[in-house]
């Protein structure tokens, strides 16, 4: 890593490294707070009222698309009954049974905790509004591994924020991974 850095030190911004792995978290930061929901939706034209229905169809889409990415890619699918499950585990026996090397292992679903949006009538207003709560989705989570990156996956929340995090770890036991970032 010195040896890269030193060498390409005018092209390089940063660096980034862990101990076992990185994880990286992000969102649609309009999406993550009530008022730039609200004005998402005025955007798209839904009403409060009609929130559900648009959060539903959305969930169908993305879930769609990652069922495609499994069909496409003959890789499983599975549910996990607890978000307690080593769904991590799971997906490194997968690609040890299959003999995966690289690219798509598996997609496993589990319902979990998270922060999303309700719609609640308020009874001194007398109107609906959209409030932040916690509350339980399913999560997509696509594991993979990746030529440079090594073992990795998704994580992706399947109703309104649809946030995501993605960790990378790598391929090797007590591997110290270290990557840069290229100007």
């Amino acid at each position: 890593m010195e040896q890269f850095l030193s060498k390409h030190a005018d092209a390089v911004i940063g660096a980034l490294s862990g101990f076992d792995r990185l994880v990286f978290r992000g969102t649609l930061r309009m999406l993550a707070h009530r008022t730039g929901m609200n004005a998402y939706l005025w955007r798209v034209g839904v009403l409060l009222r009609d929130f559900a229905s648009h959060a539903e169809a959305l969930t169908r889409q993305l879930r769609g698309a990652s069922e495609e990415l499994a069909k496409r890619t003959t890789r499983p699918i599975r549910y996990q009954a607890s978000g307690a499950t080593n769904k991590e585990k799971i997906a490194r026996e997968i690609a040890r049974v299959d003999g995966i090397e690289q690219g798509l292992i598996c997609i496993l679903t589990a319902v979990e905790p998270c922060l999303s949006y309700e719609i609640v009538r308020d009874p001194n207003a007398k109107r609906l509004q959209l409030v932040p709560r916690h509350r339980k989705c399913l999560f997509l989570y696509h594991y993979q591994i990746h030529p440079v990156l090594g073992f990795m996956h998704a994580r992706i929340q399947t109703w309104f924020p649809f946030s995501i995090q993605s960790a990378t770890r790598g391929l090797w036991q007590g591997c110290i991974p270290s990557w840069c970032i290229m100007a």
